[in-house]
């Protein structure tokens, strides 16, 4: 039975056309590598190589048997991988979100209490796709902006979220104690990337309005600071730069932007340890 570093040397040879130059490559000696060719053709049971005076060459069995040695050295490294794979999704625990402010708290949670796995999270904003990915396996965790009753899936409230218009505090609207998103409708925004479902949120809510998105953290400081731009912030962001200085938190009053975030898993998942009190 041929092992696979056997047929590696085999599809070697061939690919060098040479036992000097496949051994050279696999750093054997040529006479290691000459009895590893008979005992290839000895396995496949039929004559594989021409033999000269100092060389030999494949016959055209030869070059069908270097095809099939290829192919099943393709799918035994698939096997590796899958096997791999599932080793590595057996300590993992994935998560979808839609919103990265969950995620801030229940990274480091599941970390403590799972120190022996790896956690991965990914940012979404289709929250069918959340859904349907939690009841397929594809994650373990799902956090959606609404609770999500169905009956393969847990559902526990996590989270409470109040979004915040930041307005300059010399602006109109900065005399107002409370404000929705209709009233701010029209007036041009910044707005961090990566924030989820708020992005397409806010766009809805204010199709008048324009919105300037910043990947840089320090380019979208520097313009809350220098520029009369609206932003948002909530109730569970820290301002440690003091990036909002001279501008008011006001509350959005809009239902859609007060929200409890709600952790989703499959009914048989062995995550149960989440606590189901809302933070």
């Amino acid at each position: 039975m041929l092992d696979l570093s056997e047929l590696y040397q085999f599809i070697t040879y061939a690919e060098c056309g040479t036992l000097s130059a496949a051994a050279e490559i696999l750093h054997i000696s040529q006479p290691t590598l000459t009895r590893t060719m008979h005992h290839v053709e000895e396995a496949f049971g039929a004559p594989l190589f021409h033999r000269g005076k100092n060389r030999i060459e494949l016959t055209d069995t030869g070059k069908v048997a270097v095809e099939q040695a290829s192919s099943l050295l393709a799918e035994a490294e698939k096997a590796i991988q899958a096997v791999q794979a599932f080793e590595r999704n057996q300590h993992m625990i994935t998560i979808h979100s839609c919103a990265p402010v969950p995620l801030w708290s229940l990274l480091p949670e599941l970390s403590r209490r799972f120190p022996e796995n790896i956690i991965s999270s990914k940012l979404t904003t289709n929250m069918d796709e959340i859904i349907q990915n939690v009841i397929s396996g594809n994650a373990d965790i799902g956090i959606l902006p609404q609770s999500c009753p169905h009956k393969d899936l847990r559902c526990i409230p996590y989270l409470q979220e109040q979004l915040y218009v930041c307005i300059p505090e010399e602006h109109t609207l900065a005399e107002q104690s409370h404000l929705s998103l209709s009233q701010i409708n029209g007036f041009n925004c910044l707005l961090r990337d990566e924030i989820g479902f708020w992005t397409d949120l806010v766009k809805k809510k204010m199709p008048a309005s324009r919105f300037l998105v910043q990947t840089d953290e320090f380019e979208f400081e520097e313009l809350v600071r220098t520029s009369t731009l609206l932003c948002f912030s909530s109730n569970r962001a820290a301002d440690p730069n003091q990036t909002l200085k001279g501008r008011k938190l006001i509350p959005l009053t809009d239902p859609e932007v007060n929200i409890t975030y709600h952790l989703i898993s499959p009914v048989s998942s062995s995550t149960t340890v989440l606590s189901s009190q809302e933070k």
